[in-house]
């Protein structure tokens, strides 16, 4: 089969202009960038205010294996197959990050014959989101140390100082460094460090804020350090939010481009769901809202991350409400979660397909019965998958009352995605029970430990000294009311990357506690999270070319 780069170079794109007609975009609304890509000014939403919306689904997955799962695979080839069956869709989608692209995982543009294109850019540069991104949270980084080298007018403390310079790149050099040296001219020495963009807190309120008033106020908001006397300090103190909203303020419009098969498919914003809440933007979720009769959006990572995270806390600060959740599995994830070695996943293991099965079954029970969304499971079909094992899973998951519905869109797009199609619109047309995990009024470590035990399934929780006393000082200044975004191992339900299925008898333990006050959660960091990547041994931007014509070849 050809390569997903191949494929995607071979397709006839149209216009912007006809993707946007598909879509009832104005041309009013539209800004292109280029032939095959626009941003659309986000007052669409408005204008469409008497609009109703559509049907909102979530494609979520099992817990990430290196066998793959194919999300974003099937949250396209899915809207295809509702194109297919003469459905009105759109596709709401996360935009790649340069790390992942040029690191180990790739870019996250679909594949095979379910992308979204032109693949390229999408997971290159784009419309510049993310260099507007970095620019805005390193302005604000600029500004904090200058304010300290002009006087430090506000009593900032440097060891307090939680405000971290951010770029694009898997860089594990620049996790830790020490900057402001050479002298009082070069700066205030302190240390320092670098997130990966995607992991700033300006990624997760470009993707929360409802508009640029919005916006500006959750910039604004943005705790980047405390005093001698353990006071926070703010962006709004700096005086930074206007500047950075200025930098921030075509970023905020969300990217229209189209899948393979033509359907209009919004891209934009990308934070990771194992540091931040993992979901594209509110904005380009509403949009779509407002345009299709089915939205088709996802969630980073499994469903204990990205659509935890998806459903208690976007819905709950967008006031969303999804219709329906699709689980995407593989017989090969699943086998590897019983035990399979992967280089031993083509062969047919009904023990250890048995063994891996809790793992797909607690994900499924938690949408059903915590969340009380329907679920219909999406297995994303290879070659070697046996009849025996397909039946294995299909009869596990009908225990629960859950239907499975086979995937082949990778290989056949749309045509591919029928028969989910149609499952999804049968299970949009119920109404459902949908509620948050916890509820606002839960102090902090209570409403970690609903998470943790509702859905992580643990034993309890776990909060180190430093953790606890990081609790009474958010509690003291007013924070508890927040939601939380918990960052952990996307291998495992627990923060033990090694406990593979659905482990039991654990403990989940807390080491630091830190307020996102912008993006307006507090982040509960367990294990040994890393919000900077470093590169493989060998980095998939070894294998990545241009010719003189300019067609770039490698990327997947």
């Amino acid at each position: 089969m050809k390569s997903d780069i191949d494929i995607a170079q071979a397709t006839q794109m149209q216009r912007i202009e006809e993707v946007a007609d598909t879509a009832g975009v104005d041309r009013e609304y539209l800004e292109n960038y280029g032939k095959y890509k626009a941003k659309v000014d986000y007052k669409l939403i408005s204008d469409h205010a008497d609009k109703p919306n559509g049907k909102l689904i979530l494609v979520t997955a099992i817990t990430p294996t290196p066998a793959g799962e194919g999300k974003t695979t099937t949250t396209v080839g899915l809207a295809d197959g509702l194109k297919k069956i003469n459905k009105n869709v759109v596709v709401a989608l996360r935009e790649p990050s340069l790390g992942p692209v040029f690191g180990i995982k790739g870019g996250a543009a679909g594949g095979g014959y379910a992308q979204v294109v032109p693949m390229e850019d999408i997971n290159l540069h784009f419309t510049g989101d993310m260099h507007a991104i970095g620019a805005a949270n390193n302005l604000l980084a600029a500004m904090l140390d200058n304010h300290i080298f002009q006087g430090n007018a506000l009593n900032i403390d440097v060891r307090k100082i939680t405000w971290r310079r951010c770029v694009d790149m898997n860089d594990r050099q620049l996790r830790f460094v020490t900057d402001g040296l050479g002298g009082r001219v070069n700066g205030t020495p302190r240390e320092d460090g670098y997130d990966i963009t995607v992991a700033s807190e300006i990624m997760a309120i470009l993707c929360l804020a409802r508009d640029i008033d919005d916006l500006k106020a959750r910039i604004a908001r943005i705790v980047v350090g405390y005093t001698y006397d353990d006071k926070p300090v703010t962006a709004g103190e700096l005086k930074a939010q206007g500047a950075m909203t200025a930098l921030l303020k075509d970023a905020l419009k969300p990217n229209l481009v189209q899948t393979l098969e033509h359907t209009p498919a919004f891209v934009h914003g990308g934070p990771f769901a194992n540091i931040a809440h993992g979901c594209n933007s509110v904005i380009a979720t509403k949009m779509a809202l407002k345009l299709g009769d089915y939205v088709v959006t996802e969630a980073g990572f499994g469903a204990d991350l990205g659509a935890e995270k998806f459903l208690d806390i976007k819905c709950r600060m967008a006031g969303l409400k999804p219709d329906a959740v699709v689980l995407v599995a593989t017989v090969r994830a699943l086998k590897h979660h019983g035990g399979t070695p992967k280089d031993k996943l083509a062969e047919e293991d009904l023990a250890s397909l048995n063994l891996g099965l809790p793992n797909l079954l607690q994900h499924v029970a938690n949408m059903k019965d915590v969340y009380g969304l329907p679920v219909v499971v999406a297995i994303n079909r290879f070659p070697q998958d046996t009849e025996a094992e397909l039946e294995l899973v299909e009869l596990r998951c009908k225990e629960l009352g859950v239907n499975v519905a086979l995937s082949e869109v990778y290989s056949h797009g749309g045509d591919g995605g029928k028969l989910l199609a149609e499952e999804v619109v049968r299970l949009c047309e119920a109404p459902n029970d949908f509620r948050f995990s916890y509820e606002d009024d839960l102090s902090i470590d209570q409403k970690i430990e609903a998470v943790a035990t509702k859905v992580y399934h643990a034993d309890g929780i776990m909060l180190t000294p430093q953790a606890l006393k990081q609790k009474k000082q958010l509690e003291d200044l007013g924070f508890s009311n927040l939601p939380i975004c918990i960052a952990k191992t996307q291998y495992s339900f627990s923060d033990d990357p090694s406990l593979l299925g659905a482990p039991e008898g654990f403990t989940l333990t807390v080491k630091n506690l830190k307020v996102s006050a912008g993006a307006g959660f507090i982040v509960a960091l367990t294990g040994d999270i890393m919000t900077m990547p470093g590169l493989p041994k060998v980095p998939a931007a070894e294998k990545i070319d241009v010719d003189t014509q300019g067609v770039i070849s490698g990327l997947f």
